[in-house]
């Protein structure tokens, strides 16, 4: 066995739900996000990558057998380059990157590149297949932007709530009052404005061109830089009458692709840089589906233990704040300090292209350990259906400052 470590990370930014993105098709984002990667790499050969693995949540559209593929076409890499595409929702790129570090680790493959991609403005409506031929009646059209669809009849009420409803529970659960899930997102509006003026992420972000015109987005789409707790508290609640959650303390629907190059130590003379960080434990865990946003919790304490460390060796966390509310539920639980946690904003501000944003959240950390030369980060993301994955990086660099 070997180790495994992550080289290089880059994503598009994130485009608001049918804003400066969904005129791109989302293969054409995972195309630009894998050069974007490959580019930091300039003396790698591309047909020396032994793998490609892409997470895609929807899957629906023109992101369709197996986009991870199309992707490795489109940015122009020898037809002899393969890839696969992975489906475990929210976490997908973030499960991409676990499967390509077990790759590394047992010989299979030498150097492996992944990320995800997700454009949920141009997720298409479907329409089931008749049961017979020639129907009379109406057939009624399904989006498949978000949450479920097409249910099977035999899924318990309790499990196939809404994602908002199901986070409302959570609320309840752990008595957390809109008051706080307020703050928490005007944080993290704050603190992603600061770390785009701050130039955090000039070296993660690869600008795409929206049009024939040549009009190019640079920045996340959806930072509010002028969000604050009193603002936000005048949102209407989004799933209950009496509810906490509203537009403004969840992530926003969005558009966007992301990737991470990981390799073996040897792969380092190959790539033409030493890595930045090496996988040093991975989590995956399960709840009851409405639960999956306390799902994080066991998956990075698992991780942890893999790694041999506690929390009180991690310096950095990167949580996707798919919801304010699982966020804090998930940090309380875990007795951490709160000013560790996505210090680059989340996805409330950032965005969440449900199949790129664990390859963000992974990057994003692998960039915050090598600039503050802190050691241990985790990285974890919640997942719709009850799910979650975490996985510990350590630092392997020197601080740049």
């Amino acid at each position: 066995m070997t180790d495994s470590y992550v080289y290089a990370a880059a994503r598009t930014p994130f485009g608001r739900f049918s804003g400066a993105l969904a005129g791109v098709r989302p293969d054409d984002l995972a195309a630009l996000a894998v050069r974007g990667v490959l580019a930091k790499a300039p003396e790698l050969d591309p047909g020396e990558i032994g793998d490609v693995v892409w997470g895609n949540a929807n899957g629906a559209g023109e992101d369709n057998r197996n986009v991870g593929r199309m992707a490795v076409l489109l940015a122009g890499l020898p037809t002899s380059v393969p890839a696969t595409t992975v489906n475990r929702l929210c976490g997908s790129s973030l499960d991409a990157a676990i499967i390509a570090s077990r790759a590394i680790e047992t010989g299979d493959a030498d150097i492996v590149l992944t990320g995800g991609v997700e454009s949920m403005s141009r997720a298409p409506w479907v329409l089931p297949k008749p049961s017979r031929a020639f129907p009379a009646g109406d057939v009624t059209a399904v989006s498949t932007t978000l949450g479920w669809r097409l249910v099977n009849k035999n899924m318990p009420k309790e499990w196939t709530v809404s994602l908002g409803e199901a986070n409302e529970q959570l609320a309840e659960r752990f008595t957390i009052p809109r008051e706080r899930q307020d703050e928490f997102a005007a944080r993290s509006h704050r603190l992603a404005d600061a770390a785009w003026t701050d130039g955090f992420y000039d070296d993660l972000v690869v600008p795409v061109g929206t049009d024939a015109k040549g009009t190019t987005l640079t920045r996340d789409e959806g930072i509010r830089p002028g969000s604050t707790p009193e603002k936000l508290a005048g949102l209407k609640p989004a799933f209950r009458p009496d509810g906490a959650i509203t537009a403004g303390n969840a992530s926003p629907l969005s558009d966007g692709a992301s990737a991470v190059l990981l390799g073996s130590e040897a792969a380092a003379a190959r790539i033409g840089s030493a890595p930045l960080a090496r996988v040093a434990g991975r989590g995956v865990f399960a709840l009851d589906p409405q639960d999956f946003g306390f799902a994080p919790v066991e998956a990075a304490n698992r991780a942890l233990q893999r790694a041999g460390i506690t929390w009180s060796d991690v310096a950095a966390v990167e949580l996707n704040e798919a919801f304010a509310v699982q966020s804090l539920a998930c940090v309380d639980a875990w007795g951490i300090d709160p000013d560790i946690v996505n210090t680059k904003g989340g996805a409330i501000a950032l965005g969440h292209p449900l199949g790129a944003s664990g390859g963000r959240i992974l990057g994003t950390l692998a960039h915050r350990l090598t600039r503050s030369g802190e050691r241990w980060g985790v990285a974890a993301i919640c997942i719709g259906v009850g799910q979650a994955l975490a996985v510990v990086l350590e630092n392997v660099t020197e601080a740049k400052g």
